[in-house]
């Protein structure tokens, strides 16, 4: 990555002697559109940040195939955050789901970090609390919420900018990603953008989704909650 190119969101309000450190040890890769990128092992000697492009982590039940999206992770977000803090292989899968850019850091270097430099705790425990904080909202809705409740939430927080991972999420996703994500399958997806498409709460074009009428979403999803 050219230090002139847009500025990572990490690096906002740093130091230049961090800046520059940062550079000098950030290897850049690219990868193409259904890539596997990561071995089993790269994840406990690298940690990675995305420049452009997005990549998923799932989950998946080999005896039903079964398949559950855990992050779509953009521009500017970091992994594996877990194995950095413990350490220890963490089990999930990754795979390109557009054409992405990213940044290869040492591991040690960033547990370096993390402990002699208060400017990168800023930055990085604040995104570890957004982290922790979408994978428990992921949990209660799983298990309290059918398919169509969690596709309205969902529809709700993509326009949410407070929401960082789910902010502008669906934009270019496919219904069959948008089924992973919420643990269905695509036929269900397709039938409840059906409806909303009836009510003339959404429209679709290609892999995006508008909404139209927004306070009819808002209602839809209040109803949801008061259940």
């Amino acid at each position: 990555m050219q230090k002139n190119a847009k500025p990572l969101e990490l690096l906002a309000n740093t130091n230049k002697t961090f800046e520059e450190e940062f550079f000098r040890y950030a290897q850049p890769f690219e990868y193409e559109k259904g890539a596997s990128p990561f071995y089993p092992d790269d994840l406990l000697k690298y940690f990675y940040i995305i420049v452009d492009g997005r990549i998923k982590t799932y989950q998946i039940n080999f005896q039903t195939n079964k398949e559950q999206t855990l992050f779509i992770y953009k521009r500017g977000d970091m992994f594996d955050v877990i194995s950095l803090l413990d350490g220890k292989p963490h089990e999930v899968i990754y795979e390109v789901i557009e054409d992405t850019k990213i940044l290869r850091l040492p591991i040690e270097k960033v547990r370096y970090w993390l402990e002699h430099d208060a400017t990168f705790n800023k930055k990085f425990f604040p995104y570890v609390a957004a982290h922790m904080r979408y994978t428990e909202e992921l949990t209660t809705e799983l298990a309290l919420y059918d398919t169509k409740e969690r596709f309205l939430h969902l529809l709700v927080e993509n326009l949410n900018p407070n929401n960082r991972f789910r902010y502008q999420l669906l934009q270019n996703l496919s219904n069959t990603e948008i089924a992973k994500l919420l643990g269905t399958v695509r036929h269900v997806i397709e039938r409840t953008i059906k409806q909303l498409k009836a009510d003339s709460i959404i429209e679709t074009s290609r892999c995006n989704i508008k909404v139209k009428n927004l306070q009819k979403l808002l209602d839809k999803t209040s109803q949801m909650l008061l259940k």
